[in-house]
């Protein structure tokens, strides 16, 4: 599948900042969404060690399922390293240039991208979920396992109940229960959908667990590489 080349890796956080700022004016958070994707795709990054310093190994894995009997439909995986150092709202840059890789080695281009953390629920409101939205042009949403931005009541103890994730006054994301009685997830938009939507989508993908299928395939299959 393509994606477009719209900077060059930056080699400083100021740098990385700059582009944020001169991507996030690209966003589209006004769509609807796809209300009935046939295709989602799940992306997750899984490092060697700590997984904090410039250099360490990593693999990206892209997972595409159908979005109605959750089977695998395509995987794509691409090994590589950590070029931008830790820093807390630049963490896009360190996956990037790896995930980038293994989506360009899709065929199928997916109704829908999941992504391992979160879309305008950041401080310069451009999370990885924006990032990737917004190279790809496809609509992309984030799921975290924690929150990184915001504050929040829990949501009621029940599949599906919902809480709002405030950071300045400003919803942000929403928290979403996917499992009676267990953790919540922190779901917010990156490019291309609502926030009613990609809940409900989320929701669609977590049958059995907490996390989305998306996320859970991606994830062994990221690890599975790194491990090889």
């Amino acid at each position: 599948m393509e994606v477009r080349d719209l900077h060059a890796w930056p080699s400083s956080p100021r740098e990385a900042e700059a582009i944020q700022d001169r991507l996030r004016p690209m966003l589209d958070l006004d769509a609807p969404g796809p209300a009935r994707p046939r295709t989602v795709a799940g992306l997750d990054v899984a490092y060697a060690g700590d997984g904090e310093d410039t250099g360490t190994r990593l693999a990206a894995a892209v997972v595409v399922l159908d979005a109605a009997t959750l089977d695998v439909v395509e995987e794509s995986v691409a090994v590589g390293t950590a070029a931008f150092p830790y820093v807390p709202g630049l963490f896009a840059f360190r996956e990037l240039p790896t995930l980038v890789t293994a989506l360009r080695g899709l065929a199928t281009v997916p109704d829908l991208l999941v992504c391992d953390g979160f879309g305008i629920a950041h401080p310069r409101r451009f999370g990885l979920a924006c990032h990737l939205g917004v190279l790809t042009g496809l609509p992309t949403i984030g799921v975290g396992k924690t929150a990184f931005v915001g504050a929040y009541t829990p949501p009621g103890p029940r599949r599906g109940d919902t809480s709002p994730l405030l950071d300045g006054g400003e919803v942000v994301g929403r928290v979403l229960r996917t499992q009676d009685g267990v953790k919540p997830v922190f779901v917010s938009v990156g490019h291309r959908t609502d926030l009613d939507t990609a809940c409900r989508n989320v929701l669609a993908l977590t049958p059995e667990y907490r996390l989305p299928e998306t996320t859970r395939r991606a994830d062994r299959l990221s690890r599975e590489a790194l491990a090889g």
